[in-house]
């Protein structure tokens, strides 16, 4: 049986890796390219409190953001609702609600839905340039079911397929995405942890809606006639990771020190390198922070605009957090314990303040 599940791993590893080449066979021209930019935003409090780095040892609904197949570790009901204050002087807020179910052998069905908001902004039109024609509001939004199994106590697989759907009142994008991944688990303590991932591979989208036609007077004619113009289509910003993590334990296994790091090859961007680590006592108390290094990273931004500079993020590229978990419902025979969790996280940014990630977890 062991042998099927290496088999299993072996082939989806090597259909990641095959499908890398594709996805990565992008050049500098192809920088900035690509649609669907919410999708390289983490909503989850405790991966994005050390930079993402999670790709070998995230678990739960924490993990969909970097790889799915740590879903497959979730134990019983995990219920995650997240809030991001993105730009700390902007009015932009994402909300991330996650939902995970185990089924016992046959694996961990997830859901999750994210979406962004930007407020009220004032309507403006070609015959109408003041703003006295009332608001409108823009709005992006990712619904994404997963699935993860255990193939053994050290072998985790998963999948998500996202509905991506972006737009304002008048036009709309609507189109699907892909994630899958592996993880990786060995030592005694299963304190050695691999992982790989590919995320949002899928097929290009393109605006449509009223907010392309005009009403145009036909030359020669008495008659008017609706025009529409056509949207370019943008493909989605896919990128593989590639993490491991190993967990340093003291004091019989209540003391946890983590290391993890993660590559990012980025088809549309320049390729990330994170570096964290996290603290943990017992699973009460964790404390995390994360440093992600992308070529330019120290060059001013503003430079950016100009053309002097190669920096293409906003990001500073620090991460911190911090998690408090408390039973609420200690084990009892066969019944689990059951946890309620608040996460928080901050992330640095070059301007508008950086990005604050309030989370609360309930597992069941």
């Amino acid at each position: 049986m062991k042998r099927i599940y290496k088999i299993i791993s072996l082939g989806m590893l090597l259909t990641l890796l095959s499908t890398n080449i594709t996805l990565m066979a992008g050049n500098d021209d192809r920088r900035g390219t690509a649609g669907a930019g919410e999708l390289l935003i983490n909503p989850w409090a405790r991966s994005a409190g050390w930079g993402s780095v999670n790709t070998a040892n995230g678990s739960g609904l924490d993990a969909l953001f970097t790889n799915a197949a740590g879903l497959g570790r979730s134990i019983g009901t995990e219920f995650y609702f997240n809030y991001s204050h993105y730009l700390n002087n902007s009015d932009i807020g994402i909300i991330a609600v996650g939902l995970a179910q185990s089924l016992g052998d046959y694996g961990v069905l997830g859901l999750a839905v994210n979406s962004m908001s930007f407020g009220s902004i004032q309507r403006t039109t070609v015959n109408a340039p003041d703003p006295t024609g009332g608001t409108f509001k823009p709005s992006l939004m990712n619904i994404g079911v997963s699935f993860a199994k255990a193939f053994s106590s050290s072998i985790y697989a998963g999948v998500t397929l996202k509905l991506i759907n972006e737009g304002i009142d008048n036009v709309t994008a609507t189109g699907v995405g892909f994630d899958a991944g592996i993880q990786y688990v060995t030592g005694a303590d299963y304190e050695i942890k691999f992982g790989i991932a590919m995320k949002n591979w899928g097929p290009s989208m393109s605006f449509s809606g009223d907010g392309l036609a005009i009403m145009s007077q036909v030359q020669d004619a008495s008659y008017r006639q609706t025009l529409e113009q056509r949207s370019l289509s943008w493909e989605l910003p896919s990128s593989l990771n590639i993490g491991a993590s190993y967990d340093f334990l003291f004091a019989e296994k209540e003391h946890r020190f983590t290391v993890a790091g993660n590559y990012e090859s980025m088809a549309f961007a320049k390729d990330l390198y994170t570096l964290g680590i996290e603290y943990g006592f017992k699973n009460i108390f964790m404390i995390r922070c994360g440093y992600t290094y992308q070529d330019g990273v120290f060059n001013d931004i503003y430079d950016a605009r100009s053309g002097n500079s190669d920096k293409t993020n906003f990001t500073r590229g620090f991460a911190a957090g911090a998690s408090v978990n408390a039973p609420i419902m200690k084990a009892k025979g066969d019944k689990r314990s059951k946890d309620l969790s608040i996460d928080y996280a901050y992330r640095t940014t070059a301007i508008m303040g950086g990005i604050h990630t309030v989370g609360i977890r309930l597992s069941l």
